[in-house]
């Protein structure tokens, strides 16, 4: 009797379901090869003495299974790695609840009586002023910060009995001695929850509106 060469590419579905191997089995790769490893004894055992398998046909077979065995455990780690990553995303998320959120903008965020912002200093500056803007773009306070160095800055302005309505945001004055200092003006908000999605993290900030993660220029 005449058996003919191993198909390998059915390895993980044909061969699975003629052993009574599980989905998962079949998929194994170890499971793989003991089932070609069969299969080629037996081939072996009943080949057609007079038209033996050749050398080179074996060593063929042999690289195809090995083929089958990498791709099985490659999509193994790829799927390894997925599952980490979800979990590293998740928990990089919640730790972010309860954090600030740095994000271009001139607006104040208001709770409680309080405003807040910050902004950022391209170099030290000796003397820093915030101007709160009404909505005509008329001051109608001013925040003095003294002197800071480069980099980011929060402040908080005592907004009791003030209309948010009625302020437009605010405006950074820096000089370094008798020169400007370059300034980048950035909303302040808590971040209340988040959510994930493909992939990605989602926030809640105290405003009510969803931020994705990418979205934020700094926690603080």
């Amino acid at each position: 009797m005449y058996i003919t060469p191993i198909d390998t590419s059915k390895l993980g579905t044909e061969i699975g379901s003629t052993t009574g191997t599980t989905a998962k089995n079949s998929m194994d790769p170890k499971a793989s090869q003991d089932r070609f490893l069969k299969l080629l004894v037996a081939q072996l055992n009943n080949q057609d003495p007079l038209n033996p398998m050749d050398n080179a046909q074996m060593t063929t077979q042999m690289a195809q299974i090995n083929t089958v065995s990498g791709i099985q455990e490659l999509n193994a780690t790829l799927n390894n790695m997925a599952a980490q990553f979800s979990s590293q995303t998740a928990l990089q998320g919640t730790s972010l609840i309860g954090r600030e959120a740095l994000l271009p903008g001139d607006k104040l965020t208001f709770k409680d009586g309080q405003a807040k912002a910050a902004f950022s200093l391209d170099t030290k500056a000796t003397d820093v002023k915030v101007d709160i803007l009404g909505t005509n773009g008329e001051v109608i306070k001013t925040v003095e910060m003294g002197a800071l160095g480069s980099g980011l800055h929060r402040f908080n302005w005592d907004a009791e009995g003030v209309d948010p309505s009625k302020v437009k945001g605010f405006k950074v004055r820096a000089v370094d001695g008798s020169e400007p200092v370059d300034t980048v003006s950035l909303q302040r908000m808590t971040v209340d929850s988040v959510s994930f999605s493909g992939g990605s993290i989602y926030m809640l900030l105290q405003d009510g509106s969803t931020r994705a993660y990418n979205d934020v220029l700094a926690f603080m």
